[in-house]
């Protein structure tokens, strides 16, 4: 069998992955690739497969690869990737399912731990010379309602550590059989009955037609005062707007690891909005969920293509 040519949007990948595309062509874009490069690159390259992990991948970027077979994805979202042209075209995109999940669910769970006990405003003041203990009082989560919207592999992770400190936890997922929701977690059809009833809610469901803007402004405006917001998943899920606005007003917090507009802008009203904890949508990268995140996304070329080293 003639070597695959693999595109990858990224500078390089895991060896493990690289190892399992051993005997193929791979070309590099590197990790900042606008839609015009893309498409100029896979009419130059004719790629059989794409491993995507940076850039968007557009209906205009698949008419460029008249050999195109599939466009694995470095990681489980799937929003930067035009599924519904690539099916129109033939073309498979592949999620590396459950590549990040640990991962991201540990992000997740330092989030609420980090916001509970304030530990990012006391780490700062600590560097800037101050001493808080008169007058300190952090949130204690052991005995408080943790609303798990979307219970997947990341979400069933988190239901589980947090049962694991002692919080109740209620879970809005519609799509999952009664049977896989964990043992101990309480299962709420309606997702505004779980933001009535919870102290942190966290977001862990895919960025689609059915979940954008699923956080609108007239849920914001419901969420008990106090509460934690934690979205590690994917931009848009939430109103930023309406989430600023209640944050200013001073009575929720809220964990961000995912923008709309990335990296942030030197401008972004982000910026000063208080009562906040972000991170640069990190929340898979960990030395086991980027091996994770890679080797899932090569096995799906393998698998896909049916390819073996080429000799």
């Amino acid at each position: 069998m003639a070597p695959a040519t693999v595109l990858i949007t990224e500078t390089q990948i895991h060896p493990d992955a690289a190892a399992l595309l051993a005997g193929h062509r791979l070309v590099y874009t590197g990790a900042k690739v606008a839609e015009d490069d893309l498409v100029e690159v896979c009419r130059q390259e004719r790629p059989d497969a794409i491993l995507a992990r940076y850039g968007s991948i557009t209906r205009r970027v698949l008419l460029a690869s008249p050999r195109l077979r599939v466009v694995a994805r470095h990681g489980v979202g799937m929003d930067a990737i035009d599924t519904a042209a690539a099916r129109s075209l033939g073309i498979a995109a592949l999620p590396a399912l459950g590549s990040n999940s640990q991962a991201v669910a540990e992000h997740t769970l330092g989030m609420m731990l980090a916001i509970a006990r304030q530990l990012s405003w006391l780490d700062q003041r600590m560097h800037q010379g101050h001493w808080d203990k008169d007058g300190y009082l952090g949130t204690e989560l052991a005995g408080r309602t943790l609303g798990v919207v979307g219970c997947g592999s990341i979400g069933g992770r988190v239901a589980r550590f947090a049962l694991g400190i002692g919080m109740q936890v209620a879970v809005c997922e519609p799509y999952l059989d009664a049977s896989r929701i964990p043992d101990g977690a309480v299962r709420v059809q309606d997702i505004d009955a779980l933001i009535a009833r919870s102290d942190v809610v966290t977001l862990h469901c895919p960025l689609d037609d059915s979940t954008r803007g699923l956080l609108d402004e007239s849920r914001i405006g419901r969420l008990r005062k106090g509460a934690i917001v934690i979205n590690a998943a994917r931009a848009g899920l939430l109103d930023e707007t309406a989430m600023r606005a209640r944050l200013v007003s001073g009575d929720i917090y809220l964990g961000l690891d995912c923008f709309v507009d990335e990296p942030l802008p030197p401008d972004s009203a982000w910026l000063t909005t208080p009562r906040t904890l972000f991170t640069p949508h990190v929340g898979g990268t960990t030395d086991r969920g980027l091996r994770g995140m890679a080797v899932g996304a090569a096995e799906n070329i393998v698998r896909h293509l049916g390819l073996t080293a080429a000799a």
